[in-house]
């Protein structure tokens, strides 16, 4: 492809990263005010969860019908799909219908995640890839900076076109993917690349990961609510457990046409990637969604500053991945990175312990500046890695696999990190409101008439007036708006508490990271090739081609050395029977497999005798050999 032709292409996929990337910073950033208004700050999680595990189960599904079918069919459907998601997630009116509709909204995410970067693959060689990282880094760059500010100033209003602001935080990816949609139907006519074998989808290997994913997710949400050891974790351990071996067996099963075919776990480079991307998703997501709820909780900040404050991670990001892209790009190796970026991201997480609820906001933003130099080294070189390591006609599965373990982790990450911030959340806040040097400030507060005159402070007031530790352990669970505006006195205990509980989360992620640190080490180091897949499989096809009309030529050969009598001799029986003949010339070309003889159809005479012998595609209405074939076919017939 001629560089225009790739920036076309990229333009299309970047309009349509746009929308996914612009949706996570939307609503990561104004969660809290959702779930105020719809009553549930603890159940936020079953918001993200449910989001991603949809987007975690539906990637590899992208991935293996994108190599069947072609990308760009798939990929019109998930902006469909996603868009349809985010409609109803503007509608709902509790948290569990919005987890629905996220749940939906994520099966449309989980192409727009996967299959960008199967494209990118297709039309460019893992080195040149690099080069090109910068226009996708400046679209999440421009999404995560801009999201948070939309994002809050939507939260922030009471209402838009008597509408409540929040909801446009979801109907405004509407306007959004219809352009979205305009620019890939426009510039996306990606090849693709077809065979003659049977396709084969494999249903029953989705339905395995659905069984085995779902309750494993679940458990790690509820866990500590019903007790790891209860009856229902129990059943979910089983059932998971069930649906892993079933899924593999099925895998096995199913050979080439797996949706995550077992073969490519015998590449010590594609394995040692999916387990690090599993690693690293469960740390990414775990500091990308609980630090705006911090930055508002602890720190005080909108949702439109929380975003603003979380830029240090995102520039941090853009610089390590723009850096390592062309180092990668310039040397063809990547092995460093993998290890510097686990080791900065367990470093930004040990920094990350130590806070305290009245440290400056210097000291936060720059723990996310060291994980956003960690995650810029990660996110692009394990995808390349993982291409890198399989043919042409994986490219698709490899892609979405590899995005696939990283979302498993994302996901995981998600439940655990914000199930262990709730579960010790109680603890921490029986702490501090046993702590002397909170609880004196506080009772001076509480009796000074100016404070119980304010307004702001009349929901904190009561709730501490019940002297009911439950009641104020679980406080912070379902509504924390009582905290806006209080008397700092008297939201003292509530802040340390929650800062407590979230240093927890963060020494969990630094364990994590530093598991990754370690499974970094053993990458191998492979060279980059500098040829892309389309380029591989169209050199593979000509060197098939060529053989295979060698193979014709020679068969004609062998047939013009047949005697009059060695073709009579090979005539049908029943031609003779009924006395039908055919003249020697003709009778030569059928012995050589070129033309077709009685007991055959008409069909066009060596391109059929090559295909079979080359396995490629033959054009159902003229026999035409063509072993690469568009998304979207021209009316007009081929030749």
């Amino acid at each position: 492809m001629t560089h225009r032709q790739i920036l076309l292409v990229i333009f299309g996929l970047m309009s349509a990263m746009f929308l996914s990337a612009l949706d996570q910073t939307i609503v990561g950033t104004s969660m809290r005010t959702i779930a105020d208004d719809l009553g549930g700050l603890d159940l936020q999680a079953w918001v993200t969860t449910a989001y991603l595990i949809t987007a975690t189960i539906t990637t590899p599904i992208y991935g293996k019908l994108s190599d069947l079918f072609g990308r760009r069919p798939l990929f019109l459907f998930a902006i469909g799909i996603f868009l349809l998601g985010s409609l109803l997630s503007g509608m709902s009116q509790t948290m569990y219908q919005l987890a629905a509709f996220r749940a939906l909204q994520g099966i449309g995410a989980g192409g727009l995640m996967a299959l960008p970067l199967a494209i990118m693959g297709d039309i460019l060689a893992p080195r040149e890839r690099a080069k090109y990282q910068g226009y996708f880094l400046a679209v999440f760059g421009i999404s995560s900076v801009i999201g948070p500010l939309i994002g809050g100033l939507l939260s922030g209003t009471e209402e838009i076109l008597f509408v409540a602001g929040w909801r446009w935080v979801f109907l405004v990816n509407i306007p959004v993917g219809i352009v979205a949609l305009f620019m890939v139907v426009r510039f996306l006519h990606v090849p693709r690349f077809r065979t003659a074998e049977k396709v084969r989808i494999d249903w029953w290997g989705a339905t395995f990961v659905v069984v085995a994913l779902v309750p494993l997710l679940i458990v790690a949400e509820q866990g500590t609510e019903w007790g790891w050891d209860s009856a229902w974790a129990i059943g979910c351990y089983v059932v998971g457990a069930i649906g892993i071996v079933a899924f593999i067996l099925t895998e096995i099963r199913m050979k080439q046409d797996a949706l995550l075919p077992m073969k490519l776990f015998r590449i010590p480079t594609f394995s040692v990637i999916a387990g690090l991307g599993l690693l690293v998703g469960f740390a990414m997501f775990g500091a990308m969604m609980t630090i705006p709820l911090y930055l508002q909780l602890v720190q005080g900040a909108t949702p439109a500053e929380s975003g603003l404050l979380m830029l240090p991670m995102i520039l941090g990001l853009m610089v390590s991945s723009i850096g390592s892209g062309q180092i990668i790009a310039r040397t063809g190796r990547y092995r460093i990175f993998p290890i510097l970026g686990t080791a900065f991201l367990a470093l930004g997480y040990l920094w990350l312990t130590n806070l305290t609820a009245d440290q400056g906001i210097w000291f936060i933003m720059t723990g996310m500046a060291i994980i956003g130099l960690g995650l810029g080294q990660l996110m692009q070189t394990l995808t390349i890695a993982s291409q890198n390591a399989v043919t042409a006609r994986d490219m698709g599965v490899a892609t979405s696999a590899s995005t696939f373990f990283r979302q498993i982790g994302g996901t995981l990450g998600t439940a655990v990190f914000f199930s262990l911030l709730f579960s010790r959340l109680a603890e921490t806040l029986t702490a501090a409101f046993s702590d002397p040097d909170i609880i004196g400030p506080l009772t001076e507060a509480a009796q000074d008439p100016a404070v119980q005159a304010d307004p702001a402070n009349a929901d904190i007031l009561a709730l501490l007036s019940t002297q009911d530790p439950a009641q104020i352990g679980d406080a912070l669970d379902t509504d924390s708006s009582f905290l806006v505006g209080a008397d700092p006195r008297l939201a003292e205990p509530f802040l340390v508490g929650f800062n407590d509980a979230t240093v927890s989360v963060y020494w969990l992620g630094f364990v994590i990271s530093v598991l990754a640190f370690v499974v970094a080490w053993f990458v191998p180091a492979l060279p980059l090739r500098q040829v892309s897949a389309m380029q591989e499989e169209a050199d593979a096809n000509a060197v098939d081609l060529a053989a295979a009309a060698e193979l014709v030529a020679q068969g004609l050969d062998e047939a013009e050395t047949l005697t009059d009598a060695d073709v009579a001799e090979q005539q049908p029986a029943h031609a003779k029977s009924d006395g039908r003949t055919t003249d020697a010339a003709h009778r030569r070309r059928v012995v050589a497999g070129v033309v077709p003889g009685d007991d055959e159809p008409e069909i066009d005479e060596v391109a059929h005798h090559a295909a079979r012998l080359s396995g490629a595609l033959l054009e159902p209405t003229t026999g035409s050999l063509h072993a690469i074939d568009d998304d979207e076919p021209p009316s007009g017939p081929r030749h």
